[in-house]
């Protein structure tokens, strides 16, 4: 189903944070019975990398916030069909930055490293570095997972030295990552993308095991991967329980995949709902013992470029999904991957979007812009259910963020 936005897009009037006016009491009463989150992030990924902090007002759109730099730099992948920079999707990932508890933490590619910044209670825009940034013993870290309840953080990187590393952290701030599980991709560092690099790491629903996704190269007949790593329990000196990643992954390639990227688990099941820039996306079913996975269900999307970045969202039990190079949000089943409505944003101006997030009746979809369009968030209003996502708000990002922005997280 084609939503037209063009209604929306006259009366914002292109001015940064305008959004559409709602005419009646009953109406705002009803905006103000809708779930929302508290904040939504992202980072800038420039030389000095930081993280842009937009509060969520109580109409689920966003409002002017906060930049926090984060001690490390950010860098560009390089684009294998121009040999140029990357960006938009200057990391050719998802989830450059996440959210575990009241703290987040971002990836640093041009620093090879890890931050981890506390967020204020009282205002979930204030950010303040937690010790320093941890080194991560790989090249080009891209993509960050964190678990409250394991207090660890786990790192995927994509360069010459690439792979899997995980740290403890603490109220006082990261430990040491650990040994690289190593993935042999040949890279380089930068790397040549987006495809032969890591694209998204994430924990299981119960936090016992983390997931990354690897993208192969099909012009070069090679298969992309999903790793399984399981998390391991044991006792520290005081008798108090600590996490720790098994130090080898299982991997698999399930068949009918081959460019692996943005994933979500679906809540209650043993399923991954994953992109897959080759053709669109699959249901996978997943067994986390053995890591074990198999296809379920699987849908092309006739007019994508890369189908890349995924966010399920509870509100209406099903998955959104985003593509660089074409300026639309394609609403996914949970159960086959069949498709359930395409909005077309086209009328926007933006060129496409990457990551995306998911929150109470809402969701938030990153536009890195590019030569002539400002980066961006739109924001769509899900509350009507399956099938009636609407625009509501595209955000101008104005000299906040531009083309290398990267990643989206959101305090609930």
């Amino acid at each position: 189903m084609k939503a037209n936005v063009l209604s929306f897009l006259m009366l914002a009037n292109g001015i940064s944070g305008h959004v559409i006016k709602r005419d009646t009491a009953s109406q705002q009463s009803s905006e103000a019975c809708k779930a929302t989150g508290k904040a939504v992030y992202l980072i800038t990924n420039d030389a000095e990398n930081s993280i842009v902090a937009l509060p969520i007002q109580a109409d689920g759109t966003l409002a002017k916030g906060t930049v926090t730099p984060v001690g490390g730099k950010g860098a560009n992948a390089i684009d294998g069909a121009t040999n140029q920079p990357a960006g938009p999707d200057a990391l050719a990932s998802q989830s450059a930055l996440t959210i575990a508890g009241n703290h987040i933490f971002a990836v640093n590619a041009g620093s090879n490293s890890l931050s981890m910044l506390s967020i204020s209670k009282r205002d979930p825009t204030k950010l303040a570095l937690v010790g320093k940034p941890a080194p991560v013993p790989a090249e080009f870290p891209t993509t960050v997972a964190a678990s409250a309840k394991n207090k660890l953080a786990c790192v995927g990187a994509t360069g010459k030295v690439a792979g899997i590393t995980c740290a403890p952290f603490s109220a006082k701030g990261l430990g040491a990552m650990d040994t690289l599980r190593s993935i042999d991709l040949g890279q380089t560092t930068p790397p040549v993308g987006p495809t032969n690099t890591v694209s998204h790491a994430f924990f299981s629903e119960d936090e016992s095991a983390l997931f990354t996704m690897v993208k192969g190269d099909p012009a070069a007949n090679k298969t992309g991967f999903m790793s399984t790593l399981a998390i391991q329990q044991s006792k520290g000196c005081d008798g108090a329980s600590v996490a720790s990643a098994d130090p080898q992954d299982a991997r698999v390639s399930p068949q009918g995949t081959a460019v692996l990227f943005g994933s979500q688990v679906i809540p209650g099941t043993s399923n991954i709902f994953a992109t897959d820039a080759s053709f669109g996306a699959a249901v996978l079913s997943v067994d986390q013992k053995t890591g074990q996975a198999s296809v379920v269900g699987k849908q092309a999307i006739s007019d994508q470029k890369a189908t890349c970045w995924a966010a399920f969202s509870k509100a209406t039990d099903s998955v959104f999904v985003t593509d660089v190079a074409v300026p639309h949000v394609v609403e996914m089943s949970t159960k086959d991957a069949s498709i359930i409505s395409t909005t077309d944003l086209s009328s926007g101006g933006d060129p496409g979007f990457i990551d995306l997030k998911a929150a109470g009746s809402f969701l938030y979809m990153l536009s890195p812009g590019n030569q002539t369009s400002n980066a961006a968030i739109v924001v769509m209003d899900l509350s009507g259910g399956q099938g009636k996502a609407k625009a509501i708000q595209r955000f101008d990002l104005g000299n906040q963020a531009g083309k290398n922005a990267q990643g989206i997280a959101v305090l609930e």
